[in-house]
């Protein structure tokens, strides 16, 4: 709490508040007498530019770069443009070098560990370079107080309207949190406004998210934290974004949400009633892309989808995640649907939409899934052959029912596999060998493994490799009947190979011995006939010089 002041007298300006220390202006006169005026010479142009533009260190907002990096779904995409938007219209300069940015707004993924893990990593780097940072998406708003987002601005899903004062204070040297939910007379919003500004990431699509949450209650879903229950635009608002993106030169719109299949339930209408507005705005040559549904709220509206889907300005194209195609499984996720629900989905639109594109997800090694569950799955791929198929391995999420659940063992347990030590790996801790398959296989580093084909049992799998252990009673095969040259050892050179090695080094050693002889020999005669000219050019010399002299004499005597 800052302290009580109180004062005496009022004051009418700043300047009235002057100490018995401070310099009277009559002091500060006489001494500007006794200034010498130093001439500096300066570059005019670099002074004037240097006016006009103050650095980019300075902590006046909305002159500093920033870089955005977004992980995740096409609805955290949609929120990293609005925000980037948001920003350059408040004169902060977007630039994808992250080196060069002053701050660092990093919007994130939670449904996955892979994705927090290279947002935790991010938000390291960040530091160890002194930037700035402001803190978005699915993560801090599912789990604020994480240790790791301790001291850092953070913007909620729902709070993405006020990015710009974030990052100003932020810039500033403050931490700000906006986490709370957007409400209108108790009931809670869909999210930010649809008409903010934007900088699309491709300027020819169009992401609207028509709305956030969902009705579900998925066990193993954290982004259900994040984003809460279902919350919908209304259809108006949504329409009137479409009809803006295409003024401005979108020929694509891909709607967006964690369901659109639920959309509207919370506002008194549906889906396909969307749908058939926003097809009534679309000009010829553009397209729309529905995003993901779940089964359950997709049922009611086949037949007015499978008439949708049929527009010719509509994509046909669904995505319908499965997940597992074990009723067994599908109950302990809390889906709330069984496969035959799924199957009827997918064979009606495949009936009713020719040649439509049907998505799906799976979720493989689910808390409590058996070999028999996953083969079930297997089946449902082989007999629908999904054109698009998004296999993922369970992840534990921090806070979700199936984190606490038993869960499968990333293993192959038990497999016995005969495999072939050829290399140590990279981090020197194995050996690296393949199994008949040429898959990988991590082996103990054991020097008599090297070049041997060994029986291992898989007891643990990567998402590269497997992990084998050799077996008490198996036998070692050397598959090759002589040690294996060194490294660095020439091979091939066989008993032939080396005996015209030797006649050839023979023959070279002849060779250059008889043509260091021919080179002495030339040198001695090449020496011998400089001798000899050198002769004859002093016997010509003396011929001249008495020649000379004769005819001289001769003349005197004369």
């Amino acid at each position: 709490m800052m302290p009580s002041a109180s004062c005496d007298t009022l004051l009418d300006d700043i300047e009235d508040i002057v100490s018995q220390e401070d310099s009277k202006p009559q002091d500060r006169h006489f001494a500007r007498k006794h200034v010498v005026p130093k001439v500096r010479r300066r570059n005019t142009q670099k002074y004037l530019q240097d006016e006009n533009s103050p650095p980019s260190d300075s902590t006046i907002p909305g002159i500093q770069k920033i870089w955005i990096r977004t992980w995740g779904c096409s609805h955290n995409n949609s929120d990293g443009e609005y925000m980037a938007g948001q920003l350059a219209a408040y004169g902060y300069k977007i630039t994808e070098n992250a080196s060069e940015a002053d701050l660092w707004l990093l919007n994130s993924c939670t449904v996955k560990n892979p994705a927090e893990d290279h947002f935790r990593n991010s938000i390291k780097k960040a530091q160890e370079e002194n930037k700035k940072i402001v803190l978005a998406g699915c993560v801090p708003q599912a789990q604020p107080r994480q240790d790791y987002l301790k001291g850092l601005s953070v913007i909620g899903v729902q709070q993405i309207d006020r990015v710009v004062e974030v990052v100003e204070e932020t810039i500033k040297g403050h931490s700000v949190r906006l986490l709370s939910q957007k409400k209108d007379n108790g009931k809670r919003l869909g999210g930010a406004r649809l008409d903010l500004p934007k900088i699309r990431k491709n300027p020819l699509i169009e992401i609207i998210s028509i709305n956030t949450g969902c009705l579900n209650a998925c066990t193993y879903c954290k982004t259900k934290h994040a984003r809460g229950n279902l919350a919908s635009y209304p259809v108006d608002e949504l329409v009137d974004r479409a009809k803006q993106s295409f003024q401005e030169g979108v020929c694509e719109i891909w709607l967006t949400s964690e369901d659109t299949g639920a959309y509207g339930r919370d506002i008194g209408t549906s889906l396909p009633a969307l749908l058939w507005k926003l097809v009534e705005v679309i000009p010829e040559g553009a397209m729309l892309r529905l995003g993901m549904t779940n089964p359950p709220y997709i049922l009611e509206h086949l037949e007015e989808m499978a008439k949708i889907l049929n527009h010719p300005r509509v994509y046909a194209f669904l995505h319908i995640p499965v997940q597992s195609a074990s009723d067994t499984v599908l109950m302990e996720m809390k889906r709330e649907y069984c496969v035959a629900d799924f199957k009827r989905v997918v064979d009606f639109l495949k009936d009713k939409v020719p040649g439509i594109t049907i998505a799906t997800d799976i979720i493989c090694g689910f808390p409590g899934e058996t070999d028999q569950d996953f083969q079930e799955t297997v089946k449902l791929v082989e007999e629908y052959k999904f054109p698009s198929l998004f296999i993922n391995q369970f992840y534990p999420r921090p806070g979700t029912p199936a984190a606490k659940m038993e869960q499968v063992p990333a293993q192959v347990i038990g497999e016995r596999q005969k495999v072939l030590v050829t290399e140590e790996s990279f981090d020197s801790k194995f050996y690296v060998a393949h199994n008949r398959f040429y898959e990988q296989v991590l082996v103990p580093k054991n020097p008599t493994f090297m070049g041997k084909m060994v029986e291992v049992n898989v007891y643990e799998s990567g998402k590269h490799f497997m992990k084998g252990q050799p077996v008490s009673d198996a036998k070692v095969y050397a598959p090759s009947i002589s040690k294996p040259l060194a490294k660095g050892e020439i091979s091939g050179l066989t008993e032939e190979f080396r005996n015209r090695l030797g006649n050839h080094l023979n023959s070279v050693s002849h060779t250059l011995d008889a043509t260091q002889r021919d080179s002495a020999s030339s040198r001695m005669a090449l020496q011998l006939q400089r001798l000899h000219q050198d002769c004859a050019l002093r016997m010509s010399v003396a011929l001249a010089l008495f020649a000379f002299l004769f005819a001289f004499l001769i003349k005197v005597y004369n």
